[in-house]
């Protein structure tokens, strides 16, 4: 995926510019956490009438990058196309949604058609042939205490020939299936691995596995990074639960609006620091004040752990932390944040590397808001090495922006390919396919700056992409070009 190109990044615009915008055009709207409601430009009066304060507020603006989406007609687009938009009704045109390419049109349509051709094949759950076969099936996705009720509630089901569970998307509006995500288990030793698979990919795929179960009425919400961790917190507490698509690498915006009728959230994202720290960023997109964090902890496990060690679920919610906390704060409340990272002191130390064991002798692992700088002559290997060590972590589901302003992003992918497919593509272009459709699935980005920059710009295009994709792992290739060789005598 590319960000913005720099003759022309979304140009950013402020809370304020918007809201003085909605009174300037007369477009009632309310305040929510994250988005201002507003009623749609798409449904209902058509032409010049001016919006009704009656109609539903279905259109969202985000406040952080001014993007809408309607949720009647999940029209979506930017800023400018809102105000486009806006000017065609005051001329008495049907205002239309900004379309995307008749080619993506065509591969959606295409990855919906394939979505129901195994939902039609998979089975549900409890009406496997025999029972043996259930038990076993269940035992192997470690849910073995989730009920029939609960598997049919959610509607999941079992594809045989991939042995995989099949989790549904379905529509808010019309409860038609848009897509789906395919779980299976690979064991290699003694160690469980899930693998996911969602049809359409990741970056269409805005899917909250849960939510056409909740009601209008709803005030209350457990978010949570896996769909059996959503089964379990129903299961577990009645409690109204829905799953990330990405899990904790990434909360993407324009699922906000559908989370605006909670008035209270609790994320409950996994057990390891990593969900730990997602939750802490995900709560300051989602407004601090109406978000709580379950710790993770040897009694706060995962919610489908906490359902299978028989915990009280419903006790380990009420614990919940509040995210927003004041500017001054004593040991008392920091107690049990230093005992977590006494306790995790493995974690604590960052991701490690998979391929440089002695590079975590060194490091230790990638840790958040620290800067790390590689040096070398010209030639020596920097960027073939920093390409290597970034795709390691961004193989662990660390989301990393590449700015690479010395080689172009074309041939800087290639060479990440090639590291990643660990074999020469170009003797074998009959795999390139599907190496490509493996490397399109990691949280990868690349800025598309090239030559010296803008700081300001470059700095604007990173908050961008944090907001965007919560990117953990920025990668400057190399400072020296970024800067331009004339100030280099200036200490920056």
């Amino acid at each position: 995926d590319v960000l913005p190109s720099p003759d022309g990044p979304a140009p950013s615009v402020s809370i304020t510019e918007i809201r003085q915008y909605l009174r300037a055009q007369d477009i009632p709207f309310h305040d929510g956490y994250s988005c201002l409601h507003t009623p749609s430009l798409f449904t209902g009066d058509r032409g010049d009438q001016p919006l009704s304060a009656n109609a539903p507020f279905t259109l969202f603006i985000d406040k952080t990058t001014g993007s809408f989406l309607c949720t009647a007609t999940l029209a979506e687009g930017t800023w400018q196309d809102f105000q486009a938009n806006v000017e065609m009704r005051h001329r008495g045109i049907t205002p239309i949604p900004p379309a995307s390419s008749e080619e993506l049109e065509e591969e959606m349509r295409q990855a919906r058609e394939d979505a129901r051709c195994i939902w039609e094949r998979a089975l549900p759950l409890w009406e496997l042939l025999d029972e043996k076969e259930t038990k076993e099936t269940k035992a192997l996705f470690g849910i073995s205490q989730v009920t029939d009720a609960t598997l049919k509630r959610f509607g999941v089901r079992y594809l045989r020939t991939a042995r995989s569970l099949v989790f549904p998307w379905f529509s808010p509006q019309d409860a038609t299936l848009k897509g789906l995500k395919l779980v299976r288990v690979e064991k290699k030793g003694g160690t469980i691995t899930y693998v996911e698979e969602t049809l359409p990919r990741f970056d269409s795929y805005r899917n909250l596995f849960g939510l056409p179960l909740i009601g209008h009425r709803d005030t209350e919400l457990v978010l949570t990074g896996w769909e059996l961790d959503a089964l379990a917190l129903h299961q577990a507490a009645g409690v109204a639960s829905v799953a990330l698509p990405r899990g904790a690498s990434c909360l993407p915006p324009t699922l906000l609006p559908y989370l605006e009728q909670f008035k209270r959230i609790t994320l409950w994202l996994g057990e390891d620091l990593r969900s730990w720290e997602a939750a802490k960023l995900f709560a300051r997109k989602l407004s601090l004040k109406r978000c709580s964090l379950v710790r993770p902890g040897n009694l706060q496990p995962r919610p489908l752990e906490a359902l299978n060690q028989g915990l009280n679920v419903t006790k380990i919610l009420r614990s919940a932390l509040l995210a927003s906390h004041k500017s001054i704060v004593s040991f008392r409340q920091l107690r049990e944040e230093v005992f977590g990272e006494l306790v995790n002191t493995e974690q604590v130390s960052g991701v490690k590397w998979t391929r440089f064991p002695e590079l975590n002798k060194l490091l230790k692992g990638h840790r958040r808001g620290e800067l790390t700088i590689f040096t070398g002559p010209t030639g020596s290997g920097k960027t073939t090495f920093i390409s290597e060590y970034a795709l390691d972590l961004c193989m662990q589901g660390v989301s990393t922006l590449w700015g690479s302003f010395e080689i172009n992003n074309v041939r800087l992918a290639k060479i990440m390919l090639t590291q990643f497919a660990g074999r020469r593509l170009e003797d074998q272009l009959e795999l390139y396919d599907e190496w490509a459709d493996r490397f399109e699935e990691l949280p990868l980005y690349f800025m598309t700056f090239h030559g010296q920059q803008n700081i300001k710009t470059v700095i604007d295009t990173m908050q961008h992409a944090v907001y965007m994709y919560d990117i953990t792992h920025v990668v400057i290739d190399n400072l020296q070009f970024m800067m331009g060789h004339e100030q280099l005598s200036v200490d920056r």
